[in-house]
């Protein structure tokens, strides 16, 4: 049986790296892809060492249309049949009131966040005509769900991820084409350490007290939305830390 390929956006830290190790423990080859070469250089080989699959990285920026598809578009023969593709590409950039921000900031997440999962989705989708089993998984957040203060355009571009995986499961319905959208809450990766411009001490305090979710939480949770029978579709997934009701309820010790 020829194993299948899962292709990963933002590969080169948090969820991705984690959802690429937990597909390659799942017999998964890796397309990996990513801003940081040298990352995705280095974790190629750590997980090859660790599993039997072959994995081919890309460097690539999601916010660049040409980019995106002539960095497909060059694929090998052997990496040209897509089974899973993982939007994990995305994140938060300053945490300011809509009157204060930097519209710089407006601009990295929506084209990010955005239209950089549309582009990959559009270039990678002719390479799943072959799967017996396609499937797609954006990641958003649980902004997508509430809007917070300072949160603006960063929930905006989350609510467009819900809005964009419903009207994939509507389009790509007669492709038999699987789609889940993932909402983490509070889980500790680079996320909070973007948001606040490197500023490390600052993201420590938004997990003070209480046990966000791990990477590897996520991963965990994709894949087992990949292993359910080919006619059941989990269209959403919500998921927080035990401690966290919804944005604004959070039981810290």
């Amino acid at each position: 049986m020829n194993q299948q390929t899962a292709f990963i956006t933002g590969a080169t830290s948090g969820f991705g790296q984690a959802i690429a190790h937990r597909l390659a423990s799942d017999g998964f080859n890796l397309i990996i892809c990513g801003r940081r070469s040298d990352r995705l250089e280095k974790y190629s080989d750590d997980i090859m060492k660790q599993y039997p699959v072959k994995i081919y990285s890309l460097t690539f920026d999601v916010k660049k249309k040409s980019e995106v598809t002539n960095s497909i578009a060059s694929l090998p023969a052997e990496f040209t049949k897509i089974d899973v593709l993982v939007n994990n590409a995305g994140g938060a950039h300053g945490f300011d009131l809509i009157q204060d921000a930097n519209t710089d900031d407006w601009d990295e997440m929506l084209d990010t966040n955005v239209k950089g999962l549309l582009y990959v989705t559009k270039a990678v989708l002719p390479l799943m005509n072959e799967s017996k089993n396609p499937y797609i998984f954006n990641i958003g957040s649980t902004a997508a769900k509430y809007v917070y203060e300072k949160g603006n355009i960063y929930c905006a571009t989350k609510f467009a991820v819900d809005a964009l995986t419903q009207a994939m499961r509507i389009d790509l319905l007669k492709k038999k084409i699987r789609v889940t959208a993932i909402h983490p809450g509070m889980a500790e990766t680079e996320f909070s350490i973007v948001r606040f411009k490197g500023d490390a001490e600052k993201a420590k305090t938004v997990y003070k007290g209480l046990q966000p979710l791990t990477a590897n939480d996520i991963a965990d949770v994709l894949s087992y939305c990949l292993h359910t029978p080919v006619h059941v579709n989990i269209n959403e997934l919500v998921i927080t830390p035990s401690a966290q009701a919804n944005p604004f309820y959070i039981n810290r010790m």
